[in-house]
């Protein structure tokens, strides 16, 4: 006896972020979310919901429990200390007429 998945229980499936990489872009930009049974049913859906218009050429899925991300609260830890560190913006450097906007 086979068993078929009810399609109306999505929502048991696990949640994946989908990046989609334009024809235009370098980089992946994240598009939105999908439930799917598994990370090859996730490509296909976002295939299907993200790239109706052929504007992707690259599709990344990741399940969504695999990601951590910073907290908003601690926002001054992992991003202040970084205007202390003025050796990382380059705004003391000579830029020579040659070069033109940088």
């Amino acid at each position: 006896m086979s068993q078929v998945h009810d399609q109306n229980s999505g929502n048991d499936w696990p949640l994946f972020e989908v990046f989609v990489r334009s024809k235009q872009g370098l980089d992946h930009k994240h598009v939105g979310s999908l439930h799917a049974a598994d990370d090859t049913h996730a490509i296909s859906l976002a295939r299907d919901v993200y790239t109706r218009r052929q504007e992707g050429v690259s599709i990344w899925v990741v399940p969504a429990a695999s990601i951590t991300a910073s907290a908003p609260e601690q926002k001054s830890d992992n991003f202040d200390p970084m205007a202390n560190k003025i050796y990382r913006h380059p705004t003391f450097y000579d830029i020579p007429d040659e070069i033109g906007h940088m």
